[in-house]
């Protein structure tokens, strides 16, 4: 690919050898030029920009090829160059005291599906997982900061038990799904959709569950952590001394990642 950029012939070379011909004799005749020396014209340096994101591509690339990465899961749209996968979020700053509650809640529901795994990071996403081209991502990104610019940092509170699935059933998740902050998360879509809606992109879901996703597995095993399972992990969190105060999030930014690029954008 790079090389297609720097490896063009020149069409100041050609032109001037079809001018010569026309002039025949009577054209003034070329410099000599010694045997020994280079008649190549030097290429031209590709701009920097253009090197960084075959660079940023190559990267994400072999990320997305790398299957160790995502434990088997299965991509919910196929990886095709110059696509970055990207979504909108609200990080979660996680404390001691949430990583306790969070090894409490995972040991037990490994008690019922061993395969379940711990996620590594946390947070409430504000739209869906949306594919972007290279040359959208910072239009996007700037339409995004217009459009939060306005908002404030707010409160809520994640603190009930509830089983998820992605919508093709192939991983299933448990999380803690928001009961107070909801009209703000609310307020927060309606401008990430907006921005959605001018690149042609899939909307969120129109009655939203927020919530924080704390362990996942491979397939669809609602059947085995529902009922019973749900129970007795609400349970957990509802005996557990610092729910209270773990659990009431108070939220500070909101990022966008795509690809391997990430974007942040401070709440006031």
């Amino acid at each position: 690919m790079r090389a297609a950029l720097v490896g063009y012939s020149s069409s100041e070379e050609e032109e001037e050898e079809e001018e010569g011909g026309r002039q025949g004799g009577g054209a003034r005749a070329s410099p000599r030029v010694s045997p020994g020396a280079s008649t190549a014209r030097p290429r031209l340096p590709v701009p920097e920009c253009v090197l960084n994101m075959f660079r940023d591509q190559e990267e994400e690339e072999r990320a997305a090829e790398d299957s160790s990465k995502h434990g088997g899961r299965v991509r919910s749209f196929p990886h095709e160059r110059g696509n970055w996968a990207t979504y909108v979020y609200m990080p979660y700053k996680v404390q001691e005291e949430f990583l306790e509650l969070l090894d409490l809640l995972v040991s037990h529901a490994r008690t019922y599906v061993s395969s379940l795994t711990a996620m590594e990071e946390f947070h409430i996403s504000l739209s869906q997982s949306v594919v972007l081209r290279y040359h959208w991502i910072n239009p996007f990104v700037q339409s995004l900061k217009e459009r939060l610019a306005s908002f404030d940092r707010f409160f809520c509170v994640a603190n009930q038990m509830k089983v998820y699935t992605n919508q093709n059933k192939t991983r299933t998740f448990i999380g803690l799904e928001v009961s107070a902050g909801h009209f703000q998360l609310l307020e927060l879509v309606s401008e990430v959709d907006k921005v959605m809606e001018e690149f042609d992109l899939p909307t969120f879901y129109k009655d939203p569950s927020f919530h924080i996703s704390l362990a996942w597995c491979v397939g669809d095993l609602t059947g085995s952590l529902e009922g019973q399972c749900l129970q007795e992990l609400q349970d957990i969190v509802d005996r557990f001394e610092d729910s209270a105060l773990v659990l009431r999030v108070q939220w500070e930014q909101i990022r966008c990642k795509s690809g391997n690029k990430f974007f942040s954008f401070p709440l006031r």
